[in-house]
């Protein structure tokens, strides 16, 4: 085979046992990697109804095909487990050098069974792998932990997967952090790990995979950097990183602010990326090989706290839900908290989210200052920072709110529950229903949560986009762009088609920035190319989109088992009410309309209209009828 090492390795941690299973040619070609691999091993090992934090959890980490091959966009990894914040199918990527340097070691994953009975980490180095004793490391931060692995193993060049004490400590959307910034983030699959007293995954090795066709493979990757300078929406997000969208989303009425009771932040301009670039950037960070360098390092200090170049920077989501879904509009105050966040090893949306929500609460009366501590009010940012180190240290409140905005709802009640904007347990990230209407229906649909990376965003499938991103468009069938407030048969077509096509980036770990179907580097077009100069499997689009519909139908077939389905596909009260403020004032998402869109989606993805769940028939034509639902 090209591309893959052919290698996977299983880990059962209350034995201590590693062994290294070598699956056949068919197995790769039908799920690839990423999401798809991973999702196998759980739905095969994981018991339905197990509590998240039970060892028969099993936790997975995939690459793909194209994982360590010198182009751009495919140094990323994809996690699954069963997820402690929604109580569903756990999934969540992460780039960095990581994933590569996994490859180089000569694996294609990493599954894991159990809990070791003490604190260790795996090392995997060169083909080999052996678990080592952690208990020098539990209730270390990230920074510190490589630092004492890069003396103790005697190489700072490898690369470390780890958790930080937020993880150890079960928070419920505690993330998966490697190079100390790059965060498998959402669903809390950083507690499953902690779950299992696995502290860290240390990775080294010199292999490089093989590829069919070189050449080809090195023609694409010229195009990149032509690419890059003729894209603004690409060469910007280098610029500026994602953060090159704040200032945009505010002035459309689409920057959620003050726990998504507007979208409209009047000190927008405070926390963009052109402020950013102009006080606080240092440098600008890139996964390996990767020419778009889009990630973000800054450096300053906040109340003669030191902001540290290791830890990256704040991105999009970050400068939204510590900013202004807070009502902070303090740059410096939102890098330290990016930075904690990174320390401690928790999901910067859910857990900004969590303090917005909690800051509402407060200021409705739902939490008194005699519970929180402190005054606790939208716009300060003394409050948002203390508030969070007691959530990531299960402090005070903190220990409540590490549960998450939905679970701390339901123990609080007295209407804290109108407060929460969550879909199946896991926070809204910043990208507005009210405005981008298909991202209403992918929200709720989504089997891991509200995620803005599982579909493209519809208000670039409009008449006057741009024609680059219409033509790639057009490649998956989508050749009516719509107005952007429609949420017609166009616009769930739309995004049912855009969402397969992402689950196949999810399931080959490809970079969404780098590689999709309309405003990124490469187009569908490149995306077929780089898959057959890499395997030499003489693949179609259509066959790699029915690789995401699998996908897809995984995660919905653990859920069923789990008895969730059309009943967890909600939106927040939140989203049904009209927005004050800005462009967006009285805009709200219809209930009635995207009601009907629900029953539109399942009927075109073959699934039950009634109950939301894969039916039989269509898990057959994937070839996934060894699922018992």
């Amino acid at each position: 085979m090209f591309g893959y090492a052919g290698r996977i390795l299983h880990v059962d941690l209350t034995e201590g046992r590693l062994w290294v299973e070598e699956p056949d040619e068919a197995f790769y070609r039908t799920y690839w990697g990423g999401s798809a691999m991973g999702l196998y091993y759980v739905l095969k090992h994981t018991p339905p109804g197990i509590d998240p934090f039970d060892p028969r959890n099993t936790l997975t980490f995939f690459l793909s095909a194209t994982t360590g091959v010198p182009i751009s966009g495919q140094s990323r990894a994809t996690a699954n487990a069963k997820s402690p914040l929604t109580g569903l199918i756990g999934d969540s990527q992460a780039g960095g050098f990581w994933p590569a340097e996994l490859k180089f070691a000569r694996f294609d994953g990493i599954v894991l069974y159990g809990r070791a009975p003490r604190p260790v980490y795996l090392w995997i180095h060169d083909g080999e792998a052996e678990l080592r004793d952690a208990s020098h490391l539990w209730g270390r931060t990230t920074g510190e932990v490589e630092e004492i692995l890069y003396e103790e193993l005697g190489d700072d060049q490898i690369e470390i997967a780890q958790i930080g004490p937020a993880g150890e400590r079960l928070v419920r959307f505690a993330a998966i952090l490697n190079m100390a910034s790059r965060a498998h983030g959402r669903t809390g699959l950083g507690a499953v790990m902690g779950s299992k007293n696995l502290k860290a995954i240390a990775v080294r090795g010199r292999w490089r995979p093989p590829v069919y066709d070189p050449e080809a493979l090195q023609r694409l990757n010229r195009q990149g950097p032509a690419a890059y300078e003729a894209n603004p929406a690409v060469k910007n997000l280098g610029v500026y990183g994602t953060a090159n969208i704040l200032a945009y989303q505010n002035a459309a009425g689409g920057q959620p602010t003050r726990n998504y009771t507007s979208g409209f932040f009047e000190e927008a301009d405070r926390i963009t990326g052109e402020r950013m670039a102009e006080t606080i950037l240092k440098e600008r960070d890139t996964c390996y090989a990767c020419i778009v360098r889009c990630k973000r390092v800054v450096e300053t200090e906040w109340n003669g706290r030191k902001v540290e170049p290791r830890y990256g920077g704040p991105e999009y989501e970050t400068l939204s839900t510590f900013g202004s879904y807070c009502g902070v509009s303090d740059l410096e105050a939102i890098a330290l908290a990016h930075q904690i966040c990174a320390q401690y090893g928790v999901d910067t949306i859910s857990c900004g989210a969590t303090i917005a929500f909690a800051m509402e609460c407060f200021e409705r009366g739902i939490l008194s200052e005699a519970e929180v501590g402190f005054p606790l009010r939208f716009g300060d940012a003394e409050a948002m920072i203390r508030l969070l180190e007691m959530i990531v240290r299960r402090e005070g409140i903190g220990d409540l709110l590490a549960e998450g905005s939905a679970r701390a709802a339901q123990r609080l009640g007295r209407g804290a529950e109108d407060c929460v904007v969550a879909v199946k347990g896991q926070e809204l990230p910043a990208h507005m229903p009210q405005l981008k209407r298909s991202l209403a229906l992918i929200y709720a649909v989504n089997p891991f949560g509200a995620d803005h990376q599982s579909s493209e965003h519809d208000t670039l499938y409009m008449p006057k986009s741009p024609r680059l991103f219409l033509d790639r468009l057009a490649a998956l069938g989508l050749t009516d762009p719509q107005p952007p407030r429609a949420l017609n048969e166009e616009k769930i077509r739309f995004a049912y088609e855009t969402q397969k096509f992402y689950s196949f980036l999810d399931t080959a770990d490809l970079c969404q920035f780098v590689f999709g179907p309309s405003w990124q580097l490469y187009g569908p077009e490149e995306l077929v190319a780089l898959m057959r100069a890499v395997t030499g499997w003489e693949v179609t689009l259509e066959e790699l989109m029915r690789v995401g519909e699998r996908r897809l139908n995984m995660m919905r077939a653990f859920n069923a088992r789990e008895g969730a389905g059309r009943d967890r596909d909600t939106l927040p009260k939140r989203l049904f009410e009209p927005l004050k403020g800005g462009k967006s004032e009285g805009l709200c998402v219809d209930a009635a309309e995207w009601e009907a869109a629900l029953t539109r989606y399942y009927e075109r993805a073959g699934w039950d209209p009634r109950t939301g769940m894969p039916t039989r028939e269509k898990l057959a034509e994937l070839g996934l009828d060894w699922i018992l639902l």
